[in-house]
């Protein structure tokens, strides 16, 4: 399985409560949709809010394969399109999970 980090920043003439609302609402109900997505979490950034990000997303497919082919499909079509409207930065990692301590 491979995991997906995308590091957000909301654009300026958003607040960060605008951001949270659109995010947590309209946008993932669109992200929860796309084909082969396992497992999916949003991170907002807490305290400063006029960081370099607002929020963190993880992705995670069985394959890089299936990532890109959600990103796709049509529903993975409006998903980023839906970023790019409410963003002014996005920055994708494809990264291997180590846990430490957990599951």
């Amino acid at each position: 399985m491979i995991k997906i980090m995308i590091l957000l920043k909301r654009q300026e003439h958003l607040s960060f409560e605008e951001f949270k609302k659109w995010w947590l609402g309209q946008h993932q109900e669109m992200a929860a949709q796309m084909p082969k997505l396992r497992r999916a979490c949003f991170n907002l950034v807490q305290g400063e809010k006029d960081g370099l990000y607002d929020g963190v997303s993880e992705l995670w497919f069985d394959t890089l394969a299936d990532f890109e082919s959600a990103y796709q499909s049509e529903i993975g079509k409006k998903v980023a399109a839906d970023s790019l409207a409410h963003v002014s930065r996005r920055d994708r990692l494809i990264v291997e999970e180590h846990t430490i301590v957990g599951d």
